[in-house]
């Protein structure tokens, strides 16, 4: 078993704690960015469309701040008191995350296909939850730019190192 676990540590896209909450940046905007797209491309008609843009970036800036502030705290907290220095690329996330994520993708997908709703509610949906992530990948990259590590202490023993292990 040990093994195995050295080959997994070794094949594992390991990075720096600090670049994580970069690569956390990237997904955010890009799921934000993309919500945005197609939100803007479902709309019907241009009647009132600045207004309902308005209104959208509104409830989504409300639903941030109710909701989206808090997760993305967590998330910045837990990445950083990760005790791993270089850990998977993918730990930006817990399973908990993955999972709703995944839930929420089916669940747009399946009211957009569904036409349970019209074109123009499903593109106020999406401008909706767009503001929320964009703006949760505006609080990852300030923390991204204001991360430190702390530097470990200099041992006073000549010639040992106190370098970071690579990734």
């Amino acid at each position: 078993m040990k093994g195995f676990q050295q080959i997994l540590c070794q094949v594992k896209p390991g990075i720096p704690k600090r670049h994580l909450l970069l690569v956390a940046t990237a997904v955010w905007m890009v799921a934000g960015g993309f919500l945005l797209y197609r939100g803007i491309g479902l709309f019907p008609d241009v009647n009132f469309m600045a207004l309902k843009i308005t209104l959208a970036i509104l409830s989504g800036v409300i639903f941030f701040h109710l909701l989206f502030l808090r997760v993305s705290i967590r998330h910045v907290t837990r990445i950083r008191s990760l005790d791993i220095l270089c850990p998977c690329i993918f730990s930006f996330f817990n399973w908990k995350s993955y999972c709703l994520m995944i839930c929420m993708i089916a669940s747009g997908i399946l009211v957009r296909r569904s036409g349970w709703f019209g074109l123009q509610w499903v593109a106020l949906f999406y401008l909706t939850m767009a503001t929320p992530l964009l703006l949760s990948s505006v609080r990852f990259f300030r923390a991204w730019m204001k991360y430190r590590e702390i530097a470990p202490i200099p041992d006073e023993t000549p010639g040992l190192s106190s370098e970071k292990p690579d990734c």
